[in-house]
Parts: C-alpha cells; sequence; structure tokens
C-alpha cells in the first residue's frame, strides 16, 4: 500500500473545513469580546458616569496631569482653578475625580 492508495481511501467529509473554520472564527470571536470589547466598554460608562456627577467643590485630574478644583460647572466645560488661576476645562479631558478623604492625625 502505498500513500497515493491511503489518500484515496479515505476522503475528507465535505463540508468539514467550513465548519471547522466558523466553530474558530467564532471562538476567537468570543475571545475578543470578553478580553477586549466588554471591559473597554464598562471603563467608558464608568468615565462617563463620573464625567457627568462632576459638581462644584470637586477636585479633578485633568489628562494632562493638572489637579485643580472646579469652580463653576456647565454643559461641555467646566472652570476649573488650578493654584489661584481660573481655566476652562472641557469635561471630555477630565481624567478622574479625587475623592475626599479626612487626613489622619
Amino acid at each position: 500500500m502505498n500513500f497515493q492508495t491511503i489518500y484515496q481511501a479515505a476522503p475528507p467529509p465535505p463540508g468539514g473545513e467550513l465548519v471547522s473554520t466558523l466553530m474558530m472564527m467564532a471562538l476567537i470571536g468570543l475571545i475578543f469580546y470578553f478580553l477586549i470589547i466588554r471591559p473597554q466598554s464598562k471603563r467608558v460608562k464608568e468615565h462617563r458616569a463620573m464625567i457627568e456627577a462632576i459638581q462644584r467643590g470637586d477636585e479633578i485630574v485633568t489628562s494632562g496631569g493638572l489637579v485643580g478644583k472646579v469652580k463653576k460647572v456647565g454643559e461641555d466645560e467646566l472652570t476649573v482653578t488650578f493654584g489661584g488661576t481660573d481655566m476652562k476645562v472641557l469635561r471630555s479631558m477630565v481624567s478622574m475625580k479625587r475623592d475626599r478623604k479626612p487626613a489622619n492625625d
């Protein structure tokens, strides 16, 4: 028995390659969804909620690393005091809101 005889004796099932390829693509899609897409959308929702909850008197950190206190809240802009200087900052440029924690004396 040579190689050609063995190869002809057992033909592959029709459409088997297509099904396995589709299953592999679906598995890769699920992995991307649970490892990349879902956590990123969760972070975006949390950031959006944090930005909407900013009020006067909150201490924020901008995406540039500046720390300031919110003086006035507008629809798309915030007036923030940075070391005695008032500046307007877009809400989308706020990276985090700092919590007010009492000092341990």
